[in-house]
This record gives C-alpha cells, structure tokens and sequence, in this order.
C-alpha cells in the first residue's frame, strides 16, 4: 500500500474511532475580573461544533470555581481565556489546584493576548499551548483531538 493510501486509511480510521468514544468534556473559563468574553464564546461554540461537551463557566471566576468546575464535571479540557495581564498567576495557581484535585490528566489550554516571553513560562507551569488572537479554531480543535489520540494510545487497556 503506498503511503498516501495509508495515510488516508490511517485518518479514516482515526476519524472513525473518534466517533465511537464519548464525546471530549471541555471547561472554557474567564478566571479574574476579565469580562470580555467574546473569544471565549467562539472557542466554547467550536468544540461545541466539533462534537464535544462543553461547560462555559462564564466570567468573573475564580480559581477554586473553575478547578471545581473542572474536577465535578469530570473534564479532559480547560481552556482558559485571560486579556487581563494575570495569566503567570492564574497558569501556576490553578495548574497548582488541578495536580492536587484533578483524578486525571487535564490538558489546559490558554488564549488571550500574552507576551512572548511568558508562553515558556505558562508552559513550564502546565498550560499544553498557548493560542493568541487570531488562531484559527480548527487548529485548537485538531491540537485537542491530537492529544486526546494520543493519550487513548497509552492508555492500559480495558
């Protein structure tokens, strides 16, 4: 079989077994006094579309409401929208909370305007991907379902 043909093969399968699993749970929050909420919306409507559960926390949250968000409706995503400047703070202390109340991986995403210099830093406190102004939704979802492939790959089987 030559490549392209398997790739193909590969994808349809992959696309095939997505749709045989329960649907991705997603928390999308707006932690602080951030209220503009508008890309946040887009990103909830989007993994919406792309078939996933999604739990929209709304704004003004705080840490401990959006880890109990996260940890009471059992999901496998957060994706945090931060414009307010705080995102070092709330990348450490909510990665903080999840290590000690998460049952599971949670992968945490982030949007929002941030400098260049502070996306290693959110990275080294646990956000997976940074995601600016502008990202194209399909690229968040496939960096989702790429993860969660992943992850299904090395799990123990049942």
């Amino acid at each position: 079989m030559c490549s392209a043909a398997l790739s193909a093969s590969t994808a349809r399968r992959s696309s095939s077994d997505r749709r045989m699993r329960p649907p991705l749970r997603v928390v999308v929050a707006k932690p602080g006094l951030d209220g503009h909420d508008r890309g946040a919306k887009i990103i909830a409507r989007a993994f919406r579309d792309a078939g996933c559960e999604v739990i929209y926390t709304g704004i003004f949250q705080t840490s401990e409401m959006i880890v109990r968000t996260v940890v009471e409706e059992d999901a496998d995503v957060l994706g945090l929208s931060i414009l307010s400047g705080a995102h070092l703070h709330y990348a450490e202390e909510i990665g903080r909370m999840l290590r000690e109340q998460a049952t599971k991986e949670v992968l945490v995403l982030m949007g929002g305007i941030l400098p260049p210099r502070d996306i290693a830093r959110v990275k080294e406190l646990g956000v997976a991907e940074v995601f600016g102004p502008g990202t194209p939704t399909p690229r968040i979802i496939e960096f989702v379902r790429r993860w969660d492939d992943a992850r299904r790959a090395t799990a123990p089987a049942r």
